[in-house]
C-alpha cells in the first residue's frame, strides 16, 4: 500500500512511526513536509520559513500521561528520549497575579504496579519532535509543499505539488499539517466555510530563562498557572538536571536542569502577523502588561526576557467528517484545541494510534493473495476511518469544551470578575476530590485499550 503523510511536525513523524511498526506487511510511506525539517534545523541556523516544531525559543508544552503512555506503547526508547529532554510535574498550581495559591492539581496518573503513576511532562515542542523526527530515515521525509490533493473514489488520490514536479499517488492520505493545512480542502472541496480556521482573540508569547535565577522561588516537581484581570502567565522547569539519577523517568521529580520554561497568553482583537511583528515592542507591552503584578517570579522573566515569537490562538469549526476516500485528517488538522486544553499534542498521539490500531485490523482482513487490489484497500482504509471517527471525536469535544471554559479566564477583565475568578478557583481547590475526577478521566484514559474493546465488540 502507499501512504503519502501531509506534514512533519509532530502528528506527521508519529503516524510515520506507527505504521511502519504496526501495519501488517509492506507498506510505502512518504513525508512532504513544506518547511524543511532535516533534523538540525533550528531557527537560530537558518534563515526564512521553517516548521514550527523546529524552533528552539518559545515552543513549550506538556504531555499528559494519557499522550506519555501512547508513546511508551510505540518506542520505550523515545519515551526515555523524550522524559530526559523534559521535566516531570508532579503538581499544577493556579495562583492569583500576586501570587497566593488558590489551588493545587494533580496531573499524576494512577499508580502503576510499581506503586507509582506517571506525571505530567513539561517539554519544549522542539525536543519532542526530533526524538520522533531522529527515527524516520531523510529518504522518506521530502521538503515538498503540496498544491493540492485530488480524492478518488474509485483508486488512488493524487497529491499536487507547488513546484509542478511530477505528482504523487497514494491508497492512503494522512492530513498531519494542522489547523491552516491543505489536506481539508480535498474533504470539502468548494467547502472552505466549514474549515476556515478562527481566530479567537487571544495570542501567545514565551520562551526560557536560566534556572539560577529563580531556583528558589519555584518548587521542584511544579508548573505554576497564573491568572490576572489582564492576561495569564505561566512557567514550569524544562528540563532536569544532567546529573539528575531519575532523569529519564517520569515517575520521578528530579532536580531542576538549566531552564525555566514560560508563556504568556492575552487578549488582542485583531489577529496580528507574527512575521511583521516588531518584537522589543512586544517585549515592551509584555512589561507593561504585567508591572503591576507582583508574582517574583514573573517580576524575575520580565526583567530578562526576549521574545522572538508570537503564536495567534486558532480553533476550527467541528468539522462534520475527517475523512473522505482514503484521506484522513489527525490532530490540529482534524481538531483544533486551544492551549488551555494541555491536550493537543497528547490528543494528537492517541488520533494515531487509534487509527493505526484499527487500519491494522481492516488490514488484515485482505487476503496475502489480493493485496494488489485497490478497491480492497479502499474498503479496509474507509472502515478503520470511520471507526476512528466514532471512537475519537466523542472525547475530543469534551475535552474541547471544558477548553472553552477555561480559556475566558485568560481575557481581559474587570476587577470584580477577576476577585470572583479568584474565589471560583479557590472554592474548587477546596475540594480537590471533584477536580481530580475531572482530571484523572482524561489523564487515565487509555486508547490502546478502547479500540481493543471496540474491536471486540465488532465480532460480536
Amino acid at each position: 500500500m502507499k501512504i503519502v503523510i501531509i506534514g512533519g511536525g509532530i502528528s506527521g513523524c508519529t503516524a510515520f512511526l506507527q505504521f511502519r511498526k504496526n501495519l501488517p506487511g509492506e507498506h510505502d510511506i512518504t513525508i512532504y513536509e513544506a518547511y524543511d525539517t532535516h533534523i538540525d534545523t533550528t531557527n537560530e541556523d537558518r534563515d526564512g520559513e521553517i516548521h514550527s516544531s523546529t524552533l528552539v525559543v518559545g515552543g513549550g508544552l506538556g504531555l499528559f500521561p494519557n499522550g506519555l503512555n501512547v508513546l511508551k506503547r510505540l518506542d520505550e526508547d523515545i519515551l526515555c528520549d523524550i522524559i530526559r529532554g523534559g521535566y516531570p510535574i508532579a503538581h499544577q498550581d493556579l495562583r492569583s497575579k500576586n501570587g497566593t495559591l488558590l489551588m493545587r492539581m494533580d496531573p499524576t496518573a494512577d499508580p502503576e504496579q510499581d506503586g507509582k503513576g506517571m506525571h505530567l511532562l513539561g517539554t519544549s515542542r522542539h525536543s519532542l519532535w526530533r526524538n520522533l523526527r531522529s527515527r524516520i530515515p531523510d529518504s522518506d521525509i521530502q521538503t515538498k509543499r503540496v498544491l493540492k490533493i485530488v480524492a478518488n473514489p474509485d483508486g488512488r488520490s493524487i497529491v499536487y505539488f507547488t513546484d509542478d514536479s511530477p505528482p504523487d499517488e497514494a491508497d492512503l492520505v494522512i492530513g498531519a499539517d494542522g489547523i491552516k493545512g491543505i489536506t481539508k480542502e480535498a474533504i470539502f472541496p468548494d467547502r472552505e466555510d466549514l474549515y476556515t480556521p478562527e481566530y479567537q482573540g487571544l495570542v501567545g508569547v514565551g520562551g526560557f530563562i536560566s534556572s539560577d535565577e529563580v531556583k528558589d522561588l519555584v518548587d521542584d516537581g511544579s508548573m505554576n498557572l497564573v491568572f490576572g484581570g489582564n492576561g495569564f502567565f505561566g512557567y514550569f522547569f524544562s528540563t532536569s538536571a544532567p546529573s539528575a539519577p531519575n532523569r529519564d523517568s517520569v515517575y520521578h521529580v528530579s532536580k531542576p536542569g538549566e531552564f525555566l520554561g514560560w508563556w504568556s497568553t492575552y487578549a488582542v482583537d485583531e489577529c496580528p502577523d507574527p512575521k511583521s511583528l516588531d518584537m522589543e515592542a512586544v517585549a515592551k507591552q509584555l512589561r507593561e502588561r504585567h508591572a503591576s503584578w507582583r508574582s517574583p517570579v514573573i517580576q524575575k522573566i520580565l526583567a530578562s526576557l526576549e521574545v522572538k515569537n508570537m503564536y495567534p490562538t486558532w480553533t476550527s469549526p467541528q468539522l462534520p467528517t475527517w475523512e473522505r476516500d482514503g484521506i484522513v485528517l489527525v490532530g490540529d488538522a482534524a481538531h483544533a484545541l486551544p492551549s488551555t486544553s494541555g491536550q493537543g499534542s497528547s490528543q494528537a498521539l492517541e488520533d494515531v494510534e487509534a487509527f493505526t490500531m484499527l487500519l491494522s485490523h481492516a488490514l488484515r482482513g485482505v487476503p496475502q493473495e489480493c493485496s494488489s487490489d485497490l478497491k480492497l484497500y479502499k474498503t479496509a482504509i474507509t472502515t478503520a476511518a470511520r471507526q476512528y471517527m466514532e471512537i475519537r471525536r466523542p472525547r475530543v469535544e469534551g475535552i474541547l469544551k471544558n477548553a472553552q471554559r477555561m480559556q475566558n479566564s485568560k481575557r481581559d477583565m474587570n476587577v470584580i470578575a477577576e476577585y470572583m475568578m479568584y474565589s471560583a478557583m479557590w472554592i474548587a481547590g477546596c475540594f480537590p476530590g471533584m477536580i481530580s475526577r475531572s482530571l484523572k478521566s482524561v489523564i487515565n484514559y487509555n486508547i490502546a485499550d478502547e479500540v481493543a474493546a471496540f474491536i471486540e465488540q465488532q465480532k460480536e
